[in-house]
């Protein structure tokens, strides 16, 4: 049972953290992001087992893991009023050419991330889209202006 408890801590940590961390963090990892990653992974590992090294404790801890990934997937589908919370809101970054720089700054992102993700969308001006909108992927969708 202590399996569990621990388990289920660390996943909700993990989970505020990633919320706490922003989007357009996670969508853009560079390798040293990677290599944080898998040492946060064995970090955790460490903190949830211990040193219980048994195949039971290692299935007890994936199943947990598991079931709350399955339990906040279903929340997020049933309860409507608590998709912004779990899974957050798309964020307008340009409106009609205008760069909104309150949404940018709260959301960390840079006019020359802007224009990096429109030249990959074909749209080389921040003045020449319509709008941009920093998805809760962490991607920034970008329509431009006709």
């Amino acid at each position: 049972m202590d399996l569990v408890i621990r388990a289920t801590v660390v996943f909700f940590f993990i989970f505020i953290v990633t919320r706490v961390a922003g989007k357009r963090e996670l969508s853009s990892m560079e390798p040293f992001d990677l290599i944080l990653l898998v040492v946060i992974g064995d970090l955790v590992q460490q903190g949830i087992t211990q040193s219980d090294y048994s195949v039971t404790g290692a299935l007890l801890v994936i199943s947990t893991m598991t079931i709350l990934t399955v339990f906040l997937a279903f929340v997020n589908f049933r309860l409507r009023f608590l998709r912004s919370v779990l899974e957050g809101e798309p964020v307008v970054l340009v409106d009609n050419g205008k760069v909104i720089e309150r949404n940018m700054r709260r959301e960390r992102i840079t006019i020359e991330d802007l224009e990096a993700e429109g030249r990959q969308q074909q749209v080389t001006d921040v003045g020449k889209m319509r709008w941009a909108v920093l998805e809760t992927s962490g991607r920034i969708s970008i329509i431009p202006a006709e």
